[in-house]
């Protein structure tokens, strides 16, 4: 954790030695967040809307419920972290400022993918008309909003009840049908839910077990379905970026939003989705242009990359 000392700031060094992005699969690790714009026609100013949503915002830690936590892979501290901020989410310039720019990027990446694998025209909404979709780790609702939007049948799951109190109050201002739910998704694997679709956008970093989250995930796609995921890659340029650059110096995100240990290589998230029974079907790396201030995606994965996984059709 950084230190301040004599207003001299002290940045957190890594716990080891990156692995190179692509250079080499590393084996596992033995522990085993219409149009593109989220969120535009429920929001109605940035300082009503956040004195409003911080009403919501009780204790973290007191709010958690355990129910939800039992036996599986979410890390309580990181939960209680973002419980925090729940009164931020629909701030477009506020601490989520970041991933209200990245949410278009990632949006278009999981249209097109959905569209591709179930034969729709992503040019002609609702293109994801009936599609079934979970977006574990939700957060207050932004990228389940628009994908509502588009047509899709949205479940958002969040183990943190104030995250879930602030997506609702900003769905029902919109008039938008989500169903959001207080759990976690071992929960709904293990209540035999089934999705077309499953979501875990930047939530694979902030799990306590990489290979479990991912094995609870696969469970719940439908044969012919799909998994995607966008995460942290693990190598010095993310610690540069990601955490030095992002929380540090251009301060985007609070501090302490990330662990660079925690990080995921695309070889040890490709591991654990084809151990789960799944198979990439593809891969990028999303990237940021400081001078059009807007994400993109390239083939450099070396910080942020998103993968899409597909279960076999049943015979």
């Amino acid at each position: 954790m950084a230190r301040i000392h004599n207003d001299v700031l002290a940045v957190p060094q890594p716990h080891s030695n990156p692995l190179g992005p692509r250079a080499s699969r590393p084996h596992p690790r033995s522990e085993g967040r219409e149009g593109l714009h989220a969120g535009r026609p429920g929001f109605q100013g940035r300082v009503g809307m956040t004195i409003k949503m911080r009403q919501i915002v009780n204790m973290a830690e007191e709010t958690i419920q355990k129910d939800a936590l039992a036996d599986a892979t979410v890390d309580a501290a990181e939960v209680s972290r973002f419980s925090r901020l729940a009164g931020e989410w629909w701030d477009p310039r506020g601490k989520m400022a970041v991933l209200h720019k990245f949410n278009p990027v990632r949006l278009a990446y999981i249209r097109d993918a959905v569209c591709r694998q179930f034969g729709r025209n992503a040019g002609h909404p609702p293109c994801l008309d009936g599609i079934r979709i979970l977006d574990i780790g939700c957060g207050g609702g932004i990228l389940c909003e628009p994908l509502a939007r588009l047509g899709a049948r949205v479940v958002g799951a969040d183990p943190s009840p104030d995250n879930i109190k602030a997506a609702e109050m900003h769905a029902e201002r919109g008039s938008l049908t989500i169903d959001y739910r207080v759990t976690a998704a071992e929960a709904l694997a293990s209540a035999g839910e089934r999705f077309d679709v499953v979501l875990a956008m930047e939530v694979v970093e902030h799990v306590a077990d990489v290979g479990l989250f991912v094995a609870r995930c696969a469970d719940m796609v439908k044969p012919g379905g799909l998994m995607i995921a966008a995460t942290l890659n693990r190598t010095l340029k993310s610690f540069a970026l990601a955490i030095v650059g992002a929380e540090y110096v251009l301060r985007w995100l609070p501090r302490g939003t990330h662990r660079w240990d925690k990080f995921v290589t695309p070889g040890e998230l490709e591991y654990a989705t084809g151990q789960a029974g799944m198979r990439i079907i593809g891969e990028t790396g999303v990237i940021y242009n400081p001078l059009t201030d807007h994400w993109r995606l390239s083939s450099d994965m070396d910080v942020n990359y998103m993968l899409t996984a597909e279960k076999a059709r049943a015979d």
